[in-house]
């Protein structure tokens, strides 16, 4: 495999410290959310860090390369028009699965893969298909998971290092992901490191977390705790990445503390390293029929995504606890992600925690179909068809806001009529 280009240390790039991002000291490269821009209409922050020659690569998190079906075609263009407006390098996602196409159901999370050889015989060909839509070369990044599936194959290692044998893919390891995995999966950061081929290595991620009653939340919102960067350490003793990047997407810390963890991730990597052999894979041929691998993929996705959004029965096997804990947290997340991308709403109802409440008990009912956006809508129109919120006034509002972005006639009881009749027959 070609060495990667050196590319230093960076940041996740984000709105909210663009101006900050500009004037760090040192920094070498940035990473930016694929579907947060459009390559017509680049933020100004953004251009001036590329017009000073500062490298930036797109980061998918839609793709769901990990999941039964095919990967969209459209989400695939857009990441390489991402890929080739901003000159860059190489591009990134992730081995997860994200939605399920029967029944219909967004995350808007990552999720885990089964690990098994039809897990990765479906997640190697979508790789494939990726890799021959993109201008540059993919690499992949291991996600944090809070639950594990039952009668797995293969371990973390192993399954990653079949996949860059069989498909040429880089791989973008994030050691926060690695001591998560630690935490709430009992997974050996360095019993994953020794395993995987490291000349595969693109880049490296940081971030920051919190531990809650014995399980490991990766918020990207708190400083790098020592245990992640002793797993830093861990890995500049194998092997010289090529570049490391911190992220950080919540509670942003003021300039002068992003530049010190900076230097505090830059101090981790002083160890000398050297580039660390082939490892050999873990074998297997591919199964014969791969169409009934991903119906049987999808079919397990689809049951343990179902009981995470829609509180239907969690599959036989998973740790009960694990998998209710992950539903809260991806409850929150779309409440969070919600107020984020329609800030008007929390105010309509009376601020923060009265749409924190509203929200969670709608989405015990109502799992995401369509992204946060049509989730936001739908919402509103939930409160509407209920004649909530109770004030008048806020309730008008609530409408106004509703109309002008649905472009449709305000939701009326006659609706909520004709649903229940629906629901009846159904």
């Amino acid at each position: 495999m070609k060495p990667m280009e050196r590319l230093g240390v960076g940041i996740g790039w984000r709105p909210e410290i663009a101006d900050a991002i500009e004037r760090l000291p040192g920094l070498d490269w940035v990473e930016v959310v694929a579907e947060n821009i459009c390559p017509g209409h680049l933020p100004d922050p953004l251009l001036r860090l590329l017009d000073r020659g500062v490298r930036v690569v797109p980061h998918g998190v839609s793709l769901g390369l990990g999941g039964g079906d095919r990967p969209d075609a459209q989400k695939l263009a857009a990441l390489a028009e991402r890929a080739a407006a901003l000159g860059a390098p190489l591009v990134t996602e992730h081995i997860a699965f994200v939605r399920t196409s029967s029944p219909v159901l967004e995350a808007g999370h990552l999720l885990p893969v089964q690990r098994t050889r039809e897990a990765l015989d479906v997640l190697c060909e979508n790789v494939r298909i990726a890799q021959d839509a993109l201008p540059v070369p993919l690499a992949l990044e291991n996600i944090a998971a809070l639950v594990r599936w039952p009668g797995e194959e293969l371990t973390e290692a192993q399954f990653l290092t079949e996949l860059v044998e069989r498909t040429g893919v880089r791989l973008l390891i994030d050691v926060a992901n690695l001591h998560t995995n630690r935490v709430n999966r009992g997974e050996d950061p360095a019993a994953v490191l020794d395993g995987i081929p490291l000349e595969a290595l693109a880049y490296v991620h940081v971030a920051g977390g919190v531990e809650r009653d014995g399980v490991w939340h990766d918020t990207h919102a708190h400083p790098v705790p020592p245990a992640v960067l002793d797993v830093l350490a861990e890995l500049g003793r194998r092997t010289a990445p090529a570049g490391v990047l911190l992220e950080r997407d919540d509670d942003f810390p003021a300039e002068e503390e992003l530049a010190a963890e900076l230097e505090v991730v830059r101090a981790a990597l002083d160890t000398a390293a050297q580039p660390a052999p082939p490892v050999a894979g873990a074998g297997g041929p591919a199964v014969a029929d791969l169409g009934a691998a991903r119906t049987r993929v999808g079919l397990e996705q689809a049951a343990l995504l179902s009981a995470l959004v829609a509180g239907t029965p969690v599959p036989e096997g998973f740790d009960r606890q694990r998998v209710r804990v992950q539903a809260r947290a991806l409850a929150a997340k779309r409440a969070d992600v919600v107020a984020k991308i329609a800030p008007e709403l929390p105010g309509i109802l009376g601020g923060r925690a009265p749409f924190r409440a509203a929200f969670l008990a709608y989405a015990r009912t109502r799992p995401m179909t369509g992204g946060y956006r049509r989730d936001a809508l739908d919402f509103a129109e939930d409160l509407l068809i209920r004649d909530l919120p109770a004030d008048p006034a806020a309730r008008r509002r609530l409408t106004a806001w509703w109309q002008e972005r649905a472009g449709a006639r305000p939701p009326r009881r006659l609706v909520r009529w004709a649903r229940t009749l629906l629901g009846r027959a159904a």
